[in-house]
């Protein structure tokens, strides 16, 4: 069993225990980490999102987010004996789930340089592209095309109609709105206003991923006004819709700054 860390898992540790064998992820993400052109495509995806479509980031810091929540995700999912799909059913090992779910976690937004709207299905061709570069440095032809088959299924299921139907693509989906933290929310700030968007972008204080009692994990959500609950019911919640992973997933919101018992404690 991997040792409970204080920070929700905030970043992953190579050097800890794990409830996966991550040889195979160790190998191959800090070549993904330093690749040129992947570090290319998270620096060029702000600019449509951020600088031109008025959006929160959608670069750097959101995949380093959402590649450390999903992989801790995916760490817990692990723990409580969760099957995974992706890679068993192409003929992958294990171990190649967690470069799965690392791979489209780092590439799932990339669609966004050619445009926000509709992004997912503009990242599959370039994440395709990058792929075919990529992978062969740690698979032969057979396992490329397998693994190309499952990162972009995730991908394109992060932000779209199509349901998952891998355990690995629900893992992004609901990753994805795990960045929610104050001034990160997924929902577009309404600039210069005050209304709800607004108010619960800011209302999210701290979100921690643990073990959970009757299910796998606990998403624990820390708000500072009863505004927050907006912010996870419009986001989080609807990822979590036919994502695979809805009985696999409690979430508990927490108004730290309650001042009425109502509002003290959410269950969703």
């Amino acid at each position: 069993m991997a040792e409970v860390t204080d920070d929700g898992g905030r970043k992953y540790d190579p050097e800890a225990s794990h409830n996966f064998p991550d040889e195979k992820l160790n190998e191959v993400l800090p070549t993904l980490l330093d690749d040129p052109e992947v570090k290319a495509y998270l620096k060029a995806q702000n600019v449509n999102a951020v600088t031109r479509k008025g959006y929160n980031d959608h670069g750097e810091k959101h995949i380093e987010i959402v590649r450390n929540r999903a992989l801790r995700l995916y760490d817990l999912l692990k723990a409580g004996d969760v099957d995974f799909n992706g890679a068993s059913q192409q003929g992958l090992a294990e171990e190649d789930e967690a470069v799965i779910v690392a791979l489209a976690a780092t590439l799932h937004d990339i669609g966004h340089i050619v445009h926000r709207d509709e992004h997912a299905y503009y990242s599959i061709p370039l994440a395709a592209d990058l792929l075919d570069r990529f992978l062969p440095q740690f698979y032969d032809t057979s396992e490329v095309v397998r693994m190309k088959a499952e990162v972009l299924h995730a991908i394109l299921c992060h932000h779209t109609e199509e349901d998952p139907l891998t355990t690995e693509a629900g893992v992004i989906r609901v990753a994805d709105a795990l960045d929610m933290e104050r001034g990160r929310s997924r929902i577009p700030y309404e600039k210069g206003g005050r209304g709800i968007n607004t108010l619960s972008s800011q209302a999210i204080d701290n979100v921690s991923l643990k073990p959970g009692t009757d299910k796998p994990v606990l998403v624990e959500i820390e708000m500072v006004n009863a505004a927050g609950v907006y912010q996870v019911d419009n986001l989080l919640k609807a990822k979590l819709h036919n994502s695979r992973l809805e009985d696999l997933i409690r979430i508990v919101a927490v108004n730290t700054k309650a001042e009425s018992q109502l509002v003290e404690r959410i269950e969703l």
